[in-house]
């Protein structure tokens, strides 16, 4: 029989003394160099606070909100023929997602030093613009349209 996963535990991050951010810097991670993703992160909030006038931290969770989906579709095969089944998002596929799509969106943008692009991503992210919000809302259009193999759904 399989062990059931063990759940790690992320220490919050050094600045802001916050586990999302200590999540979110371990996304941009590459390569395992903390260092330069704490740069990065952190020089996107520097820059954010110097646009916006607010509390990074603030701007980040906003950003992290509005980019996380509530619906996505889940492929399952019920017959011979594969349906895209509409599921609910629960919380850490949330962060996790709306991390992905931040990443994404500014990983996508040329040209800028990535703190930049990060920060501009986030900002847009507010704003309910950019690539991450795309996303979801194209996540939202499969599940809608899907809607009919609700009942499907396990």
């Amino acid at each position: 029989m399989r062990r059931a996963y063990k759940k790690h535990k992320i220490l919050p991050d050094s600045v802001y003394n916050d586990v999302a951010v200590a999540q979110f810097i371990n996304k941009v991670m590459k390569s395992g160099k903390k260092t330069v993703a704490q740069k990065i992160v952190y020089g996107a909030f520097d820059i954010i606070k110097e646009k916006t006038k607010k509390e990074p931290l603030e701007v980040f969770r906003a950003a992290i909100e509005n980019a996380s989906p509530l619906l996505e579709v889940k492929p399952k095969r019920i017959g011979g023929a594969t349906y895209q089944v509409p599921r609910e998002v629960r919380g850490e596929r949330k962060l996790a997602l709306a991390t992905q799509w931040i990443l994404e969106g500014a990983r996508g943008k040329k040209g800028k030093p990535m703190a930049e692009k990060l920060a501009q991503e986030l900002i847009d992210c507010i704003n309910n613009q950019g690539n991450a919000i795309k996303k979801k809302a194209d996540t939202h259009r499969m599940a809608e349209a899907n809607k009919a193999f609700a009942h499907f759904a396990r």
